[in-house]
């Protein structure tokens, strides 16, 4: 009985198998999203009446199934759809990757071959060593034999010194090849599972018929991001920008000859709304410790930052030392030096996570370079908190060089974006050509648009942060080229001169470019010797502060730059700030931003001068 029960599920499984189609498809169309992927694959199929069980094999392990799309049935109705990972499936390496490890395993073993010359070499000479001194306690040997063997045995040890020194050199040059095969088969190489994805569809049909369908599924491990190359041959030219996106996907499938249409969209993005309810005060006991406001910024993770670099500093900018700075996702970890800055080699995290005692964390993902980034007050953390309406200052930050501002001008679209689609919540490029793109650690990348926009060049320099003169441009009507934030490469008057980020989702009215520091604008701030001193009066102590700020310019040309200082603003009563005295027609006594327009001629000096009085209860401190 059992016999007839294992030949009948036998039967059963074998039958099973003759009614399942496997189905090749092929990728005729990827978007992609800022992260992720949704692929539209095609193929044909020739059902029958009644039930029809379709593989589509050769797939990407990483499929979302609950995103998984079906069309072209025509009357035919899906009675279930499951995906599976096969596990006894692999995938098909390139031959450009065949080519490589095959190669690889020619040299390792002409490495191997080398090594063992070198031993049997060694063990020779080790061999002549000892034999030498045998022949030297023998008293029978005649003179001239000894010369002979001594001869021999000089002539042969030089031979194999030299012989060693050759093939180790060679040696040398085997590993610089074989590391830089390993380092190229790392790049072409997929490193997620070999496994291979299965779409497991079952079909009821009326009638026989043949099928075109189209399938579409979203897959994680890829994205786009943006990469702006920004160049100004000089300060009366406008400013060229290339604007290109960065592909990169190891889905575990290569896009071959797909059309690509690159999205603004992120399906990963929570689209769940808040909810605010009504919020009620009561006594706690410990420290009460607020929600975090979910923070809205538009920088995505660029997996080609190998190091970043940065300045860490408070609301009012003021550097903050001893920041921990994690790489998340692993152990690797720096901290803040005295004036805020740190430095951190990348190991394959996506964000960074920034930290410090009294103030608020902050995690971002890992986009340029150069991040720097600040970091709010924990007011929870506080016994008593004085709430004034004066907020932080605006001159920190200014530095970097980036704000997104409103522009004025178009041109078209005329690179390699077919069709651009703005729809309600992001914007679509569709590309003229297709793109190969397969599953390694390259990154493709296509130019979405390339134009010029009129520029307003300025300087701008902030000393008491910074006494490099930074030469800004300042842009109108960009909004309509759809930038996105990122980095970008800054070129001028032909030269590479860094770069910088650009964040078009500030809430400011214009966009304005650093394009990178000028040496031929000498900038000294210096405090005032007459300003130095300290005294008291009562219960209070008093300090005076004066500065005086030179700018020279040793360029040919007149130059028009923006200078910038500021006076403490007080928040605390028992806090006063008296006698300022500032030349400057732009004080804002809110934000105690001094601001000056100058206009300085070529191998001209100009000097500005400010100071103020501070006045509190000598048994405190400031941080002043």
């Amino acid at each position: 009985m059992r016999t007839y029960t294992l030949l009948f599920l036998l039967f059963s499984f074998l039958v099973s198998a003759n009614n399942e189609k496997k189905t090749v498809s092929t990728i005729e169309e990827v978007t992609v999203y800022l992260t992720g992927a949704q692929i539209k694959r095609t193929t044909s199929v020739n059902i029958k009446p009644g039930i029809n069980d379709i593989i589509l094999h050769d797939l990407s392990p990483s499929i979302d199934e609950n995103s998984i799309q079906i069309s072209g049935l025509k009357n035919n109705s899906i009675v279930s759809i499951n995906f599976n990972i096969n596990y006894l499936e692999r995938k098909q390496q390139s031959e450009e990757l065949k080519s490589l490890k095959n190669k690889l395993q020619k040299l390792l073993l002409e490495r191997s071959n080398n090594d063992n010359i070198i031993s049997g070499l060694q063990k020779e000479q080790k061999v002549l060593d000892n034999n030498q001194q045998i022949s030297g306690n023998n008293t029978t040997l005649s003179l001239e034999t000894v010369k002979q063997i001594s001869t021999y045995y000089r002539e042969r040890s030089v031979i194999i010194k030299n012989d060693i020194y050759t093939i180790t050199q060679k040696l040398n040059d085997l590993h610089k090849n074989i590391d830089a095969i390993r380092n190229e088969i790392n790049t072409l190489d997929d490193h997620t599972k070999e496994e291979r994805g299965e779409i497991k569809l079952k079909l009821d049909a009326t009638t026989a018929s043949n099928l075109i369908l189209e399938i579409r599924y979203n897959v994680n491990n890829a994205g786009w991001f943006p990469l702006y190359d920004i160049k100004s041959k000089n300060v009366e030219s406008p400013l060229n920008i290339a604007y290109k996106a960065n592909v990169y996907q190891q889905t575990g499938t290569d896009w071959k000859n797909a059309n690509i249409i690159l999205s603004t969209g992120d399906p990963n993005t929570n689209n769940l709304k808040p909810d605010l309810t009504t919020k009620y005060l009561n006594f706690t006991y410990g420290n009460y410790r607020r929600n975090n406001t979910v923070n809205r910024h538009g920088y995505k993770y660029n997996p080609t930052i190998r190091r970043v670099t940065g300045i860490i500093s408070d609301s009012n900018g003021q550097p903050l030392p001893g920041v921990n700075i994690i790489e998340k996702g692993t152990t690797n970890g720096v901290q803040t030096d005295f004036d805020g800055r740190y430095s951190i080699n990348i190991q394959g995290g996506r964000e960074l996570s920034f930290s410090y005692i009294g103030f608020n964390s902050a995690t971002i993902p890992i986009y340029s370079s150069s991040i720097n980034q600040k970091l709010e007050e924990d007011v929870s953390a506080l016994e008593e908190v004085v709430v004034t309406s004066y907020g932080s200052s605006s001159l920190a930050g200014r530095v970097s060089g980036v704000k997104a501002k409103r522009m004025q001008e178009k041109k078209e679209y005329n690179r390699v974006v077919e069709t651009k689609e703005e729809g309600i919540t992001n914007t679509k490029f569709k590309i003229k050509n297709k793109y190969t793109i397969n599953s390694n650690a390259e990154v493709t990348v296509i130019e979405i648009d390339n134009f010029d926009m009129k520029a307003d060049y300025k300087y701008y320099v902030a000393p008491e942060l910074d006494e490099n003169a930074f030469l800004t441009a300042k842009l109108g009507n960009w909004e309509q080229f759809n930038l996105l934030a990122g980095e970008a490469n800054i070129y001028f008057e032909g030269s590479f001169a860094g770069k910088t980020n650009i964040d078009p989702l500030a809430t400011t009215d214009s966009l304005t470019i650093s394009l990178g520091v000028d040496p031929n604008i000498i900038v000294k701030r210096e405090q005032l010797n007459n300003f130095k001193s300290k005294s008291f009066t009562g219960s209070n102590r008093i300090i005076n502060r004066g500065y005086k700020i030179s700018i020279k310019n040793n360029k040919k040309n007149k130059i028009h730059i923006t200078l910038q200082d500021r006076i403490p603003i007080s928040q605390n009563k028992e806090i006063k700030i008296d006698d300022i005295n500032t030349s400057a027609l732009g004080y804002d006594t809110k934000t105690g931003i001094i601001t000056w327009e100058l206009n300085i001629p070529s191998n001209q000096k100009e000097e500005k001068q400010f100071s103020y009085q501070v006045k509190y209860p000598k048994n405190k401190r400031i941080n002043l």
